[in-house]
């Protein structure tokens, strides 16, 4: 067995719905299938920080309730997807408390002992980066653990 095989047997992907996480999980379904990996399969459920669940009771439960009950299908969907290509997966949804999805992507990958984190990206760049963010980015600087990045074809 070769270095890289033995190094990325664990390989965290984070999965949000959007077409570039389709294009990371595919990336992933094709390494982990040449390596013999594993993957974990992990959806982030962003709280509401703008809305008050003091404030807004029942309203934010049943918001949030969707919020999960969407996480699950995706997540559903996902495993799908790696199941078909005879990969072993499993899956994990993450509720988040505040911060950015990056933080728990790291979280998670240093939880699991990934090995790996394929991710897709929007590969957004200046102004538009500063303003949305870029969770990618995020994981890229506090990663335990190398990062491959899939954006779409220009």
């Amino acid at each position: 067995m070769s270095a890289v095989a033995v190094m990325y047997q664990r390989i965290l992907v984070p999965v949000d719905g959007s077409e570039t996480a389709q294009l990371g999980l595919a990336e992933a379904v094709k390494l982990a299938s040449a390596l013999k990996s594993r993957l974990r399969l992990v959806h982030i459920v962003d709280e509401l920080p703008a809305v008050s669940p003091q404030l807004f009771g029942a309203v934010y439960e049943g918001i949030y309730d969707k919020l999960r009950e969407g996480g699950q299908a995706i997540l559903a969907k996902a495993e799908d997807t790696v199941r078909t290509a005879d990969v072993p997966a499993e899956t994990q949804l993450v509720e988040a408390l505040g911060g950015i999805a990056g933080e728990y992507i790291v979280r998670e990958a240093n939880a699991w002992s990934a090995d790996l984190i394929v991710s897709g990206t929007h590969g957004r760049r200046g102004l538009r980066r500063i303003v949305m963010g870029s969770d990618a980015e995020f994981v890229v600087r506090h990663s335990p653990v190398p990062v491959l990045l899939v954006r779409p074809q220009q």
